[in-house]
C-alpha cells in the first residue's frame, strides 16, 4: 500500500470538488468517476408548480439533499422572493443546510444522525395532525419519510425538482479505473450511486477488489452493499465532506498506521 493510498470518489460532477481538494490535503490521492448526474427538472411540471405556488400552505418544508436545497430553492425564490412567514424549514444532512444558511435562511438539522431516520427522531416532528408538509426532492427516491411523517398525522405533498440520471459511463471504461488503479478506498455518496457502479463491473471484478473498502454513508447502504457482493465495507457518519474524510482518514490510520501525510 502506498503512502498516499488512492480513493475513489463516486459524487455527481460538479458536487465532489471540496471533497477531492480535502482527501488530497489529508495526503489521499483521490480519483473521481461520477456515478450519478443531475438535472434540473426546469420548468417545473403543472403539478409541482402549483405546490411551489401554495408554498404559503405548509407549516414545515424538508429539504432532503444538497440537489433539493439548490435546485428546490432556485425554483421556489422564482415565485417567493421572501419566504411565508412562520414555516419552519429542516435538512436531512450538514450539506443540505449549509445551502439553505448561504441563502440567508435558517434551518434545522439533525445533530448527529444526518438521515431520514434521524430526522424524524426530533421531539418537534413527533406529532403533525393538521399540519402541512412539503418534501422537496429528487424524483422517484424512498418513500419512507413520506410514509413515517402521514403515519404522524401530517398531510404531506412532494416537490420534486430535479431527476437522477446515470452518468454516461461504460463498463469497459469502469473497470479500466476501477480495477486498473486499484483505489484502496472508493467513496459512495447514495444506494443509487452502489447500484451504478456495481452495475459497471463484472462480477469476478468483485473477487479482484477483495482489499479495496467500499466506504458508504449509511448502514442502510452498508447493509445494500453487502446484498449486492462487497465485503469491506465501512459507514461514514453520513455523506458529508466531514464525515466522509473523517471515516476515511480513520481508514488509513487503522491499516497503515498513519494519522497523518
Amino acid at each position: 500500500m502506498t503512502a498516499d493510498p488512492r480513493v475513489l470518489v463516486t459524487r455527481p460532477a460538479g458536487q465532489a470538488d471540496s471533497l477531492i481538494t480535502a482527501l488530497g490535503a489529508a495526503g489521499f490521492t483521490p480519483l473521481h468517476m461520477p456515478m450519478l448526474q443531475i438535472e434540473a427538472l426546469d420548468p417545473l411540471p403543472g403539478a409541482q408548480r402549483q405546490r411551489v405556488l401554495d408554498l404559503d400552505l405548509y407549516a414545515h418544508v424538508i429539504f432532503v439533499s444538497a440537489n433539493a436545497a439548490r435546485l428546490g430553492m432556485a425554483q421556489i425564490q422564482d415565485y417567493w422572493p421572501q419566504l411565508p412567514a412562520g414555516q419552519t424549514l429542516w435538512a436531512v444532512g450538514e450539506s443540505t443546510a449549509l445551502c439553505l444558511e448561504a441563502e440567508g435562511l435558517e434551518v434545522i438539522r439533525p445533530e448527529h444522525d444526518m438521515s431520514s431516520e434521524g430526522l424524524l427522531a426530533m421531539p418537534r416532528l413527533s406529532d403533525l395532525r393538521l399540519q402541512r408538509v412539503l418534501i422537496v426532492k429528487g424524483e422517484g427516491g424512498r418513500r419512507f419519510l413520506e410514509e413515517q411523517l402521514r403515519e404522524r398525522g401530517a398531510t404531506v405533498d412532494s416537490l420534486e425538482c430535479y431527476r437522477r440520471g446515470y452518468a454516461p459511463h461504460d463498463a469497459q471504461e469502469c473497470q479500466k479505473l476501477v480495477v486498473g488503479r486499484k483505489p484502496a478506498l472508493i467513496l459512495i455518496s447514495s444506494g443509487e450511486g452502489l447500484e451504478r457502479l456495481t452495475g459497471l463491473l463484472q462480477p469476478e471484478e468483485h473477487t479482484n477488489l477483495a482489499g479495496t473498502t467500499l466506504l458508504v454513508p449509511s448502514q442502510r447502504v452498508a447493509e445494500q452493499a453487502l446484498i449486492l457482493g462487497w465485503k469491506n465495507v465501512k459507514c461514514a457518519d453520513n455523506a458529508s465532506d466531514s464525515a466522509m474524510l473523517a471515516a476515511a482518514t480513520a481508514w488509513r490510520e487503522a491499516h497503515l498506521g498513519e494519522t497523518q501525510h
